[in-house]
């Protein structure tokens, strides 16, 4: 991983924390972004003492905004010759229905919305660092939440719906493996492979920050959870491996290939969320 450069949204704490750490243990060039600036900080400066790897940096940007993932895809450009992974780890429930000052509904707008912004603004960096050396990876860290939902665009997009924090948490988490699925498509060709995954049902605070009921069964929660550490396997795994080198449009579930849900092979819904994701997050920035 020496020569590879990797981008991980949300890598301040949790399981973008670690994974941000497993790849600069094995040399690899990291940036990593958060909403905070200390913290952020302070995740570097602890990277580079537990990988003894000085070439971690960070930015700040809070990917709840598009404008702000355009901001940091073409910074990203500007500063860096090469990106070699992108890992859109980034995300978050809300508890109650937070509408950003864009317009998007808060936890469609990072969990899905400035992901496939980022990603769709990376995509000619990540082709021609795909030519340069071995395949470019795209990995988007999904969920097992997605199972059981129904991707309903017109809920999503015009918030009609009453707000129900575990349907949009799920309808999100769909919509990053059908974005992977149609972004695998859309890829063949080129030496740039896209994977999604299931980390597992991680302890990071997330639980317990979500509501209230979550937050009174917490302590019960937390003897099936899966750490941070084990969380990050399976993203650090897919972003290094050579098993996986020409793997693309899979889910993973504990670095093994997976069957997600039988709604998120629906090719027409793909492209159908493929539009409408490139209108809000592309097109209607530039009109």
């Amino acid at each position: 991983m020496h020569n590879k450069t990797a981008l991980i949204t949300g890598a301040s704490s949790g399981i973008g924390y670690e994974t941000a750490l497993g790849l600069a243990k094995k040399g690899a060039e990291v940036i990593i972004t958060g909403r905070d600036e200390e913290r952020t900080k302070r995740a570097v400066q602890k990277i580079i003492e537990q990988s003894n790897n000085s070439r971690i940096s960070h930015y700040v940007a809070d990917l709840r905004m598009v404008e702000s993932a355009r901001w940091l895809a073409q910074t990203i450009l500007d500063d860096h010759l090469r990106l070699d992974i992108l890992i859109n780890n980034v995300g978050a429930m809300s508890e109650k229905r937070i509408i950003t000052q864009e317009g998007f509904e808060a936890t469609w707008a990072l969990n899905h919305l400035s992901a496939f912004t980022l990603t769709y603004l990376l995509l000619d960096l990540l082709k021609e660092s795909g030519r340069k050396s071995a395949k470019s990876r795209i990995i988007n860290v999904s969920s097992s939440a997605h199972k059981g939902a129904i991707l309903d665009l017109a809920e999503v997009i015009n918030n009609e719906k009453p707000y129900e924090k575990w349907r949009a948490y799920g309808q999100s988490k769909l919509a990053n493996i059908m974005f992977t699925y149609a972004l695998a498509t859309r890829l063949e060709g080129h030496n740039v492979s896209a994977n999604c995954l299931h980390p597992g049902v991680i302890g990071t605070g997330f639980i317990a920050n979500i509501g209230k009921i979550e937050r009174l069964l917490a302590p019960i929660i937390k003897i099936v959870l899966t750490s941070p550490e084990k969380g990050a396997k399976t993203s650090i795994y897919l972003a290094s491996s050579s098993e996986v080198e020409n793997h693309s449009g899979n889910y993973f579930i504990n670095e093994e290939p997976a069957f997600s849900s039988d709604y998120s092979y629906d090719e027409d819904l793909q492209e159908q969320l493929w539009e409408r994701s490139f209108y809000q997050g592309i097109m209607a920035f530039e009109m």
